[in-house]
């Protein structure tokens, strides 16, 4: 049944309501449509989903890219809800856009879905649907790519060889641990029928983080997905795990990981017998400010290997564990001020997923490896940005902080035009205002507004959601100097704005 026709006010309240509708019931159909391609190719057996969000997201996939967002917002008008319309939208990056061959590119169109809902959900009243609206649009050039380079669509699961629950987790593990994508499929299939989302949650937690490939990509797919079924419900849950285990198996054509000695593969093996080390009373350890600058030291010059010893090597001495994600993040952060580009901003954007890992997954034994890894994944994205060109010289000791004698309001003004022309001063502007005392709440809704109005890309949207959201995950004696090294890759007044927008709010008006 279509739901009354949203007022803003009910559209708040169901946003901010994060309705983890976990339900026993299997929330998909397979079905077996008939597809005739001109050559008199076979049948294709596609996935289908539930009577009530299949015509959402045929109309998702089938409306011209001109037309989308006016036929959606004509849906919105009618009744369909925000949590319909999320919903819809990732299913159809599911259905239309695979994983490979890396878990990035044109796949953003998936990864982005949970950050614009974060966008939305703690963005402006007035501008809460443009987020939403924009990833509308970006799925439809992600589906044309895919169409004129592959025409792959998800098919659906031949359930003959869907395990008995008895042995669905087991073959899971298995197939996994092998890389054997078809078995991981149908086992996958096997666990979302019979086991509870959390437990699903937890064996895919085991294999998010445990290689390099496609720099952090996997483990932020598990984290988005995760969350945007928490709003979804867990009937949608099955098709979005198939596509999760064929992204977490996607590997380039290399010899098998599971008989090979890959370099990406090392520290995740490297870390599994350190993590036994750690003690018992780990998570009741001391914070300890001199660790951070520490584990900073170890990324600029160290081993992936070398720095998660450093990390070991403080838990030893009972040094709580959030100064190691101190470490974590303003480490990344700093490796995006020496160069400010794709590189960089994956390592704020993996160390968010990988936290937000760490702090849910339910075995003690994994949540002590996620940690080292993380600190392992610092050093790796530093020798890939190297690959890609030098590294700039600032540090984080070398941050000072620029003095304003202007008021809050026109030092937050400042500082969004010194975002789209000097990205130096900004930081340094950010640091002063900070310690100054600015309020941080209003430099944060600021950044958000100039977001919705010229975020023109996938990593816009992805950076900003999680830097702004890690901004509270920081120690706060930490909170200033990490904001600063976010604006390196945060848009600004003098950007472009977004062509969308004015198309978006005509389409809803």
């Amino acid at each position: 049944m279509v739901s009354p026709s949203p007022t803003r006010r009910t559209f708040l309240e169901r946003t901010s309501r994060k309705a983890a509708v976990f339900s026993g019931g299997l929330g998909f159909l397979s079905q077996l449509p008939l597809v005739t391609a001109s050559d008199g190719a076979k049948r294709l057996e596609l996935i289908k989903f539930d009577q009530e969000i299949e015509p959402l997201v045929k109309l998702i996939e089938d409306s011209p890219r001109e037309k989308l967002l006016e036929a959606v917002a004509q849906r919105i008008r009618q009744g369909v809800s925000y949590r319909q319309i999320l919903g819809a939208l990732l299913l159809a990056g599911i259905r239309n856009v695979q994983p490979r061959p890396s878990v990035g590119f044109k796949f953003h169109c998936v990864l982005v879905v949970n950050s614009c809902h974060l966008a939305s959900l703690s963005g402006p009243d007035q501008d809460r649907w443009l987020p939403i609206f924009w990833a509308l649009d970006y799925f439809k050039s992600s589906q044309e790519n895919e169409a004129e380079n592959s025409g792959w669509r998800m098919k659906a699961v031949n359930d003959s060889n869907v395990p008995d629950p008895s042995k669905a987790k087991a073959l899971f593990l298995e197939a996994m641990d092998s890389w054997d994508v078809e078995k991981a499929d149908t086992a996958t299939s096997g666990i979302v029928r019979s086991l509870g989302a959390t437990e699903v949650f937890n064996l895919f937690a085991r294999y998010a983080a445990r290689d390099y490939r496609s720099i952090g990509h996997k483990a932020i797919y598990l984290a988005n997905s995760w969350r945007a079924l928490q709003v979804m419900g867990w009937q949608y849950a099955e098709p979005v795990m198939r596509s999760l285990a064929f992204a977490l198996l996607n590997h380039r054509g290399e010899g098998n990981p599971s008989t090979h000695d890959h370099q990406v593969d090392r520290p995740w093996r490297e870390n599994s017998p350190k993590a036994d080390q750690i003690p018992a009373t780990w998570l009741g350890g001391v914070a300890d400010d001199g660790v951070p600058p520490r584990l900073w030291e170890s990324f600029r010059e160290g081993t992936p290997e070398a720095a998660s010893n450093v990390a070991l090597d403080a838990l030893k001495k009972g040094v709580a564990p959030q100064s190691l994600w101190d470490g974590v993040f303003l480490g990344a952060g700093e490796l995006l001020m020496r160069q400010p580009g794709i590189i960089g901003l994956h390592g704020l954007t993996t160390a968010n997923a990988m936290h937000y890992l760490f702090r849910h997954v339910a075995n003690d034994q994994l949540r002590r490896q996620l940690l080292l890894q993380a600190c392992s994944f610092n050093p790796m994205f530093r020798d890939s940005a190297i690959a890609r060109g030098k590294l700039g010289k600032v540090t984080l000791d070398a941050l000072r902080p620029r003095e304003s004698q202007l008021s809050q309001e026109d030092k937050l003004a400042e500082i969004l035009n010194q975002l789209s022309t000097d990205k130096t001063k900004a930081a340094e502007s950010v640091y002063g205002f900070l310690l100054a005392g600015g309020n941080a709440n209003q430099l944060v809704h600021a950044q958000r507004r100039v977001l919705f109005q010229k975020g023109r890309d996938a990593h816009d949207y992805k950076f900003t959601s999680a830097v702004l959201e890690d901004y509270r995950n920081v120690s706060p004696i930490w909170r200033s100097r990490f904001m600063a090294t976010s604006v390196f890759n945060l848009k600004g007044t003098g950007h472009p704005d977004n062509v969308l927008v004015q198309r978006i709010r005509t389409a809803l008006s």
